[in-house]
């Protein structure tokens, strides 16, 4: 009896147990990608016009990123607590809309239905942030991978719940309401004592690795069966019974990971020696964040006194010189030669809280390449349904699954690459979110020229550079302002998010695209009655919206957001110059 006690405990503290569990969550942490599905039930039922539906998708869309709340929460409620918020915030948001449409409560003015979506919505914030906060502090030494795979099922969770939701097969369309208030909250309800930190930095092991292989092996296969149910199930149609073995197999695969930390239980080689050896190098790096030797007093004068070829130097050889340079300017200090200035505040790579972080040019480096990344992606994912129509497309919803499932493996490829990036040359992370903006630039010039096959190419290179910005940005501002305020930095920085999809999308695509319509009903000969509103107003008018047809409606808002995308390069590139130290730094010592 004591030993099956003393498995439990050391199953349910493994660190992969939690990792696999935030996978779970994550899973359904991606609800406002379903909103594609739920808009058209709501806009049926209650006959809303399709500017009425857009200011629902931009209350989506802000309670979706507005995490500074659940950010702020974390620093003072358990993450068990947390979790609890954001599951309840989703039934009593989701919950309520279901009733609405349903005519089970009475029917709500525009502004309050916005409410609801946003506050079900901002469930997902805290979802994110347990998830997140959990994991990159049980795994510090391998944060691309998890904030990658973690944020990848968050994109995904759209095509698991429609998978899910082909399941029930209810003729009622207002059941995917239910179904979205219902699903998270009872898994997030599930998990909540099991998702926190558990010292996973104390649980290093060599099979860590491979351990690592099969959740990127289980990631791409389940991208890949569901891409593949899902044109099967467009272009066949299955009868319920397949349909169930389909979501059984899907089921399977997300189960899957948990072999992980029951092998990882049951092991009976734990390999003490190996384990030892891995464990000494991160206690020797938590020195510095609880102590303050002498050398940190004088940093700064280290930093006046280097040479600017220091830092091209191999990692033992720089080391050497500044440890060299330190003993002289110690020595120095001693006979009053120097004034040792102390230090004010932490340094890049330390722990930092928000207010520290704020002053810094890193941080809101790290912010505008996000809203401009990010805000240009999103204005593709909000207007991907007006889009492919006016291209000419019937059946627009492959479009807004095939970007779900480019979405996880650029989140899931995002993070593997970084780590490379860092692991193999010790270089800034930001490098590779660069390389991911570049790639989204051309994808906004093939949505632009509107070429037959641009949508596929355009979706291709827009989900997978959109994905890697949520793991390379998380993993880089845990590296350049520590962990321990992890969730309130992270969630500051997911303000961009919004900031982008209501100016780029709610704004600029929306008045491009009724400009060119009208241009069109004028050429038709079709009676416009001309508004005097200015572009900010448009957003919150009533009145039904004009079609647009050809590449024409979209061709200056995709090489308006081309040129953005060139702009966050940039920023990205002047983050990769300015961090380089901070990285030669962290990762430097492990490549000698």
């Amino acid at each position: 009896m004591v030993r099956i006690k003393d498995i439990f405990i050391t199953f349910f503290n493994n660190r992969w147990l939690v990792f696999v569990a935030a996978m779970w969550v994550q899973s359904c942490a991606g609800i406002g990608y379903l909103f594609g599905s739920i808009s058209p039930v709501i806009k049926s039922s209650l006959n809303y016009n399709q500017k009425q539906v857009a200011r629902l998708g931009v209350a989506k869309d802000l309670g979706d990123s507005v995490g500074f709340l659940a950010g702020s929460m974390s620093e003072i409620l358990p993450l068990w607590a947390l979790l609890l918020v954001g599951a309840l915030q989703n039934f009593v948001g989701y919950g309520w809309v279901w009733l609405v449409v349903t005519g089970k409560a009475p029917m709500l003015p525009l502004w309050v239905m916005c409410l609801l979506i946003f506050i079900g919505t901002n469930g997902e914030t805290y979802f994110n942030t347990v998830a997140l906060v959990s994991c990159v502090q049980n795994f510090p030494k391998s944060r691309g991978p998890i904030v990658g795979i973690l944020k990848g099922f968050a994109g995904l969770s759209g095509a698991i719940l429609t998978q899910i939701y082909a399941l029930i097969n209810s003729p009622d369309k207002a059941s995917i309401i239910f179904m979205v208030a219902v699903g998270p909250t009872m898994v997030g309800i599930a998990l909540m004592f099991i998702v926190r930190p558990v010292g996973g930095h104390r649980q290093l092991r060599l099979s860590d690795r491979s351990s690592f292989s099969l959740i990127y092996c289980v990631c791409l296969v389940l991208a890949a069966y569901l891409m593949g149910v899902m044109l099967v199930e467009d272009l066949i149609d299955l009868n319920q019974t397949i349909v169930k073995i389909l979501t059984a197999i899907l089921f399977v695969l997300l189960v899957a990971p948990i072999g992980i930390p029951l092998w990882l239980t049951f092991s009976s080689d734990p390999k003490p020696s190996e384990e030892e050896a891995l464990l000494s190098e991160p206690q020797n790096k938590e020195q510095p964040e609880s102590s303050h030797d002498p050398n940190e007093i004088i940093f700064s004068e280290v930093e006046d006194e280097k040479a600017s070829d220091v830092d091209l130097l191999p990692a033992s050889e720089r080391q050497k010189r500044i440890l060299q340079l330190q003993s002289k300017v110690a020595q120095a200090a001693a006979e009053g030669a120097v004034r040792i200035k102390r230090r004010r505040g932490p340094h890049r790579g330390e722990d930092f809280d928000l207010t520290q972080a704020l002053i810094k040019a890193d941080f809101w480096l790290l912010f505008w390449t996000l809203l401009l990344g990010s805000g240009s992606g999103l204005t593709v994912i909000d207007n991907l349904g007006q889009m492919s129509e006016s291209l000419g497309y019937d059946n627009t919803h492959i479009f807004v699954s095939m970007i779900s499932i480019w979405n996880f493996l650029g989140r899931v490829g995002g993070g593997y690459v970084s780590e490379i990036v860092v692991r193999d040359y010790a270089y800034p992370r930001p490098v590779a979110l660069a390389v991911a903006q570049g790639i989204m630039s051309i994808g906004h010039l093939f949505f632009a020229m509107g070429w037959p096959g641009a949508m596929y190419i355009g979706t291709l290179l827009i989900g997978l550079g959109y994905g890697a910005h949520w793991a390379i940005i998380p993993a880089t501002a845990s590296e350049l302002f520590g962990v321990k305020k992890f969730g309130a930095l992270y969630n500051f920085l997911t303000l961009a998010n919004p900031g982008g999809s209501l100016v780029f999308s709610g704004l600029i695509a929306s008045y491009i695209y009724d400009s060119e319509a009208e241009k069109q009903a004028k050429e038709r000969g079709e009676i416009i009655i001309k508004s005097t509103s200015s572009m900010l107003t448009k957003l919150f008018e009533t009145d039904d919206a004009l079609k647009c047809t050809g590449s024409i409606c979209f061709f200056l808002t995709y090489m308006l957001m081309s040129g953005l995308c060139i702009i966050a390069l940039i920023l990205s590139l002047i983050l990769v110059r300015r961090t380089k130290t901070v990285y030669q730094n962290l990762y430097g010592k492990t490549r000698t």
